[in-house]
């Protein structure tokens, strides 16, 4: 089946199973942005509707409940994620300093509670789907990386790509020695694979005799 085709049954799936006020907001609150969502980023890098919720209902901090755009549950329920679609105008022009607050308190309150938020602005959906479709791809890499293509070395490889990206510089082979807990030769070796991948490139010293850290090169993260 194509999209519209699995979409029409994820949909009639939820609703199914719903009734009151939770199915109501289904039919209310799934609106064009969280359509477009599905259609121009969820679906063409995942394919499938597996283990997605739509409109899922939790607790703020008040023991009010609160629909997330969606909740991704996979495997044991260990990880939570929440997705939510952002459009200017609800989110940004029409806020007072109230409904902030309370969005913020919301979001640390769900980190506490063992969710993750992942937010996406509605004009990127629309506009740049291809720039959340790779956010998306280091996301679910990142917390379900038995789903990601590849060895364990290969995942090991996308981790160093990771640490020089939360290092915000160029990596020393101490720095993946310490990350990975691993002796200096081995460091070593993990950075000229990853450089030999056209992931990363030298950064020699002085006149290029010695080298002594690594960059990323510049589009690296689409591989994440």
């Amino acid at each position: 089946m194509d999209f519209d085709e699995n979409y029409a049954a994820f949909l009639e799936f939820h609703l199914a199973r719903r009734s009151g006020e939770r199915r109501g907001r289904l039919e209310r609150g799934h609106a064009h942005a969280e359509a477009q969502f599905l259609r121009k980023v969820w679906w063409p890098l995942r394919g499938d509707f597996e283990d997605l919720h739509p409109e899922y209902e939790v607790s703020d901090w008040r023991g009010r409940s609160y629909f997330a755009d969606f909740a991704w549950l996979p495997g044991n329920g260990e990880l939570k994620l929440l997705f939510e679609i952002k459009g200017y105008a609800s989110h940004v022009r029409d806020m007072d300093r109230q409904k902030y607050c309370h969005e913020l308190n919301r979001e640390t309150f769900l980190h506490a509670m063992g969710f993750q938020v992942i937010s996406f602005a509605y004009d990127d959906i629309e506009q740049r789907p291809e720039l959340c479709i790779n956010l998306l791809r280091m996301v679910l890499s990142r917390y379900h990386p038995e789903r990601a293509p590849g060895s364990r070395g290969l995942l090991a490889e996308k981790e160093v790509i990771r640490l020089a990206v939360q290092l915000a510089r160029p990596l020393r082979p101490v720095d993946v020695e310490r990350h990975f807990e691993l002796n200096h030769k081995t460091a070593v070796h993990m950075l000229q694979k990853v450089t030999a991948k056209g992931w990363m490139r030298p950064v020699p010293r002085g006149k290029g005799e010695r080298i002594v850290k690594y960059e990323l090169v510049r589009g690296v993260m689409d591989y994440l």
